[in-house]
């Protein structure tokens, strides 16, 4: 985990320390594990440590017998024992004194530690069962009772940006019309825009901030914070019609797709919070540093603007530029991207953060969907196309001779067979860059992989999806994750998407799975809906409504005013589909639904179903407009 500060600070520390290195060759088999590479082993070890420690974090520091069994947990230790903490080198001797004092003791710990969470772990799936409307209104009101009404997000500091809870809150207003459910929405993401968690100078958003102001924030920026982040603010454009977001998702393209994409065409998986060994050193400025490159007037004017004071808001009287004071009117709008192109031309010569440049086939689907939404809402077709070259790379680079997914990927070599999150999250992106695109083929993959997914993750007798594959590693245990956490899980999005395509191809197996996994999870949920907000877009979804639309022309071009008026509008719960008439044979094998969707009197034409039952097709762009509405 290459970002990870405090990783950084044990690396020094510890790792590369002689004195300890040399303590732990003697006496132990020392295994570094990057959680990213292999979340199979971080999600059950985690737990362990959760479970142990009532807490979690990383580092994460296992000791475990031979047999993988955990008998001790804890997250970061310094070298030597200080304030109480203890440290690296007596942990170590202490542990080793006892394993051979208590040799079986120890053993036998690591046995009843690894039967309870076992046991924990099959608790908590709580059982199938159905799931009723009001869960969606409890969820509703568990988000409205930790909602800070002043500087948006949610509970006490620190504060995370958890797109997906966001996404949730934006369609239950939607289909209730509650209307405090989308002031959350925006309260939280304009007061995340005008922060410091947000680099006004280079864009993207890093991981999460420290404070309750979204002010100081821990400063690694991660590939699937700004994609969920870029949907959720694309569709509360589309919502509310109000520039300030669809800037947002803009501004986080060009972040992505100048520092963050591999010549290949994948994208990297993040940028460290550490330059120079200091954390958000790269990212601070004082007054007399902008004052020297803006000049005096509009140095001070810039530095009253954006809270850079000669006390300062970070440490060492730096400042971390942000608008929570003073959010700019539309008239600053162009000194300000002046200025700002000057100090990001001046800040790009300092030392860079590092860039963790392995390229995760996960993480790398989120930004495909977020890309292929860009497309479709900002009109921008470059992004689908950087979209297709990151599918494009996937299918080339990381996938094997079987067309088995793999994981990860970095200098010139693939590794680890794919987990449930990647082919999850993969099919998202597919789906998305079909409905930018309407090319056959990427919904053709998408269902290609959905059928490798049942195949390898499948639970055949309780539901769901098991974090990794049954031609995997066998591991202590065989997780089903379905909490939505700093991402949503696997399950949860496997959810959507199931649903998404039985929509898309009428499908009564896929509808049939997807009823399904909504079960499999029920009385998991159902004990505190709101840690499972992607999930319950699923159970949304499922109770309606929703609107199939499809649209036949006799080629894309053709159909391209009509389309337009269908993506201007925020349609959640939907699905489109195109029927030209010089590929009808490939999309009646594709979806044989379709097959009787044909144009009327000549003219384009756009079927628009809802409910499961269908509206008369209409060929008028005010028809449709009446329609969608």
């Amino acid at each position: 985990m290459s970002t990870c500060h405090w990783c950084h600070v044990m690396e020094r520390e510890s790792f590369e320390d002689e004195e300890v290195a040399a303590l732990l060759n003697e006496h132990y088999v020392a295994i570094k594990v990057d959680r990213e590479e292999r979340p199979d082993i971080d999600s059950i070890y985690m737990t362990v440590c959760q479970a142990m420690t009532g807490q979690g974090g990383w580092p994460l520091t296992i000791i475990m017998t031979p047999e993988k069994e955990p008998f001790f947990a804890g997250t970061y230790f310094p070298k030597e024992s200080r304030y109480g903490r203890p440290g690296m080198m007596d942990l170590l001797r202490q542990i080793n004194d006892k394993w051979y004092e208590d040799r079986d003791r120890v053993m036998q710990t690591g046995k009843q530690i690894t039967e309870a969470i076992k046991e924990q772990t099959g608790l908590t799936r709580g059982g199938s069962g159905e799931i009723s409307r009001e869960i969606l209104s409890q969820a509703y009101e568990q988000f409205k009772s930790s909602f800070d009404s002043v500087y948006g997000g949610f509970g006490n500091a620190p504060k995370f940006p958890s797109p997906h809870n966001l996404s949730f809150l934006l369609r239950h207003w939607k289909l209730t019309g509650e209307k405090h459910a989308l002031e959350m929405v925006k309260t939280t993401l304009s007061h995340m825009n005008q922060g410091g968690i947000y680099d006004h100078i280079g864009f993207g958003f890093a991981r999460y901030s420290v404070d309750r102001q979204w002010l100081v924030p821990h400063f690694e920026k991660m590939l699937y914070d700004n994609a969920l982040l870029a949907l959720i603010y694309l569709d509360t454009y589309q919502a509310t019609g109000e520039e300030s977001y669809v800037e947002a998702a803009g501004q986080i393209f060009t972040y992505v797709l100048r520092d963050m994409t591999d010549k290949e065409g994948g994208f990297y998986s993040a940028e460290d919070a550490d330059s120079e060994g200091e954390e958000g050193k790269f990212y601070v400025w004082r007054p007399e540093e902008i004052i020297d490159i803006l000049g005096r007037e509009d140095g001070e004017r810039f530095c009253d603007l954006y809270d850079i004071t000669e006390e300062g808001n970070f440490e060492e009287h730096t400042s971390i530029p942000n608008l929570i004071n003073s959010p700019f009117a539309g008239k600053d709008r162009g000194f300000v991207e002046a200025c700002r192109k000057k100090l990001f031309e001046v800040r790009e010569k300092r030392v860079h953060p590092g860039k963790d440049d392995k390229i995760l086939t996960a993480w790398n689907g989120l930004m495909i969907a977020a890309l292929s939404r860009g497309a479709v809402v900002l009109n921008e077709p470059d992004y689908a196309k950087k979209a297709a070259e990151a599918v494009a790379f996937i299918r080339e680079q990381l996938t094997n001779e079987t067309g088995r997914l793999l994981a990860r990927y970095r200098d010139g070599h693939a590794a680890f067979p794919a987990y449930v999150d990647d082919y999850a999250f993969l099919i998202w992106g597919l789906i998305e860059l079909y409905q930018a695109t309407f090319e056959e083929k990427y919904l053709w993959y998408a269902l290609d992989l959905q059928e490798q997914q049942f195949e390898l993750f499948w639970d055949r007798e309780a539901g769901g999806f098991y974090f990794y594959g049954n031609d995997s590693e066998e591991l202590l245990m065989r997780p089903k994750e379905i909490y939505d956490g700093a991402m949503p899980s696997g399950n949860s999005v496997s959810a959507v998407n199931l649903l998404r395509l039985s929509r898309l191809t009428g499908r009564e197996d896929l509808q049939k799975l997807a009823d399904q996994q909504i079960e499999a999870f029920a009385g998991e949920v159902s004990h505190y809906p709101g840690a499972h907000s992607h999930f319950l877009m699923a159970v949304q979804f499922a109770f309606g409504p929703s609107k199939e639309i499809v649209v036949t022309a006799p080629n894309v071009e053709a159909a391209q005013e009509m389309i337009k008026v269908i993506q201007a509008e925020f349609l959640p719960n939907s699905v489109v589909s195109l029927v030209t008439e010089d590929k009808r044979a490939e999309v009646a094998e594709l979806a044989p639904i379709l097959a009787d969707k044909t144009m009327q009197d000549g003219k384009v034409t756009v079927y628009v179903c809802e409910n499961f039952s269908c509206h008369a097709p209409v060929t008028d762009v005010e028809q449709l407009k009446q329609q969608l509405m």
